[in-house]
Parts: structure tokens; C-alpha cells; sequence
């Protein structure tokens, strides 16, 4: 194991925060990544002692001391979790492929369904006051059952199922952030929806769609990490999920001409290039129900969210 430095009636986001998480010990697995980079630099800011984890020596950005643990080895994590007795754990590492193809089965099995048990696990022994486990909008609604449209779908589902179980039978306290589609600066990876288009208008090149019909709860990253950090402080919601999306949808083909439109794009998306996924499910984020759990509600317009993630390629540009 190496370590590298590097609702009604309740406070606002940044109040809660501040008073919850200041001088604490938190781990952020996935912190690295997109969301998780985010939320690190919001934590420095208010105070926390942060940390990450991953299973590479690679540069760190986020400032946050990285420990250099494979989160699917059991007994490495029982060893870092002794070592950090962390008081918030915030689990967003995952092999986020919602691909349909069997090479996925095994990479999201071992990456979100082994790695989310070994932590709760672990944290069990050693006590904390909340791990915040990160679902998403593949999972069905509460109540309702359906098969999964992906082996992504399928770890998701039973990593959410396990976190409620550790918290009914042992008392463990757990909450699950739903977290729908999450877009804005930072994000690089260029198979994902939104950097992709923005990348190919950069460069003069078609985007390569689908037939665009697809509806899809569009949410601002920073909106996603008040509601990450409203999750490990509000009180009450052990053993729940909360909708952390915006509460409205839109077709890919809106969001796409909306891109276009911003950027005042020379060359034309092609629609129907590429396949639709199949049963790819649609939801909505309640966000009625996530205020009512954590106060918390989303913020940020989709054109305004848009208009500051295509500055911010304009001024970093679109890395792989």
C-alpha cells in the first residue's frame, strides 16, 4: 500500500457542509475522476482532510493525499481503512461502460459490485459516520424490478442492494446517491455524450449520433457534488437513495442541436451513424423527494451549464 501526497428547515448546502465535514478525515474513491475531482476540490475548500485512492502512482491534481490500493483486494482494503479510520467515505470508483457487450461483465463485477462489498465490509469493522455509495439512473425506481440493460446496470443494482443490507442488518450507516447523467468542465473522456460532440465541433468534424431519440435527465456536475456533500451530513437517510439529477429530460438530439447551436457549430450532426442501445431505460430524477430528504435541489439551467463546460474547452482544450 503506497501513499502518495499530494428540505424544509434544513441549512444550506454550504452550512452543513462546513460544519460536518471541517478537520475530517475523508476518503474519495474514484477521486481521480471526473465527479470525484470535483468533489475533492470542493472538500479541500471546506476544510476536510482528504484523501484518495486508486490503483496507479499516477499525478495527482486534486491535491488530496492518494494512497496507491486496489480497492477489488480485500484485505488491501482493510489495511487502508485501518490505517485512515476515515469519518466520510465517498465510493464513486467504477468502470463506467454502459455498453451492453459481455467484455464488461467481469471489469464492472470486480470494479463496482467487489470494491463497494469490500469497503462496506471493511468501514464496518472500524465505524465511520457515513459512506455515500453512488448509484445511478440504470437503477429502477423504488419498488419496481426489472433486468438489467447492462452488466454496468446489473453491479449497480446489486451494489445498492448490498449497501441496504448493511445498513438493515447491521446498522451500518449508508446512503445511496442516484446520480443521473452528470455533465460539465472537466470531464475528458471523449466517449461520453457531451465532451465528444464539443471536442468534434472543436475540430470541424461531424459528430457520429444516434437516432437521437433517447430522453435523458441531464445534471451539472457541480449540483451533483452540493448534493454528494449534503448526502454524508444530512440526517435521517441511512439505507435510502436520493435522486440527484435535475428532474427533467431531454432528447439526445435536443441536447446535441442545443451544443451545436451554442457553439455555433460549421458542420451538422449526423443522426442514426451509430446504434441505439437496447433497453435503455428512461427516468426522471425526483426532485421533489431529494429535497424533502436532504434539501437539496438542482441549481443549474442546462443552456447556462452548457455555455460554462464549452468555455472551459475552449480554454483547456479536450484531452484523452
Amino acid at each position: 500500500m503506497t501513499k502518495i501526497r499530494g428540505a424544509e428547515n434544513v441549512p444550506e448546502v454550504s452550512d452543513v457542509s462546513q460544519s460536518g465535514l471541517r478537520d475530517r478525515v475523508v476518503l474519495v474513491t474514484g477521486g481521480r475522476g471526473f465527479i470525484g475531482a470535483a468533489l475533492c476540490a470542493r472538500l479541500r475548500n471546506e476544510g476536510a482532510d482528504v484523501h484518495t485512492v486508486g490503483r496507479t502512482e499516477a499525478a495527482n491534481a486534486t491535491g488530496a493525499n492518494h494512497w496507491q490500493v486496489d480497492l477489488a483486494e480485500h484485505s488491501a482494503v482493510d489495511k487502508l481503512v485501518g490505517a485512515l479510520r476515515p469519518h466520510y467515505v465517498f465510493h464513486l470508483a467504477s468502470h463506467v461502460m454502459g455498453a451492453p457487450d459481455r467484455k464488461h461483465v467481469l471489469p464492472t463485477f470486480r470494479n463496482n459490485l467487489q470494491t463497494t462489498v469490500n469497503l462496506l465490509c471493511a468501514l464496518a469493522d472500524v465505524g465511520c459516520a457515513r459512506m455515500v455509495t453512488a448509484g445511478s439512473l440504470v437503477e429502477p425506481e423504488s419498488g419496481q424490478r426489472s433486468v438489467p440493460n447492462s452488466p454496468y446496470a446489473a453491479a449497480k443494482w446489486a451494489s445498492g442492494d448490498y449497501a441496504r443490507l448493511f445498513h438493515a442488518l447491521y446498522g451500518f450507516p449508508v446512503a445511496l446517491a442516484r446520480i443521473f447523467m452528470v455533465y460539465g468542465p472537466g470531464q475528458n473522456d471523449m466517449t461520453k455524450l457531451v465532451p465528444y460532440v464539443i471536442s468534434s465541433v472543436q475540430q470541424g468534424v461531424a459528430p457520429l449520433i444516434t437516432s437521437g431519440s433517447y430522453l435523458v435527465d441531464w445534471v451539472f456536475v457541480d449540483d451533483v457534488v452540493d448534493g454528494l456533500m449534503r448526502l454524508a451530513v444530512a440526517p435521517g437517510i441511512d439505507g435510502s437513495s436520493v435522486d440527484l439529477g435535475s428532474g427533467s429530460t431531454i432528447t439526445t438530439k435536443a441536447l446535441v442541436d442545443l451544443l451545436c447551436d451554442l457553439m455555433r457549430a460549421p458542420v451538422a450532426p449526423v443522426y442514426g451513424a451509430l446504434p441505439d442501445r437496447p433497453m435503455e431505460p428512461v427516468r426522471v430524477a425526483d426532485i421533489a423527494a431529494s429535497h424533502r430528504q436532504i434539501g437539496w435541489q438542482p441549481r443549474t439551467d442546462l443552456r447556462e451549464g452548457l455555455k460554462r463546460t464549452i468555455a472551459w474547452y475552449s480554454q483547456n482544450g479536450a484531452r484523452t
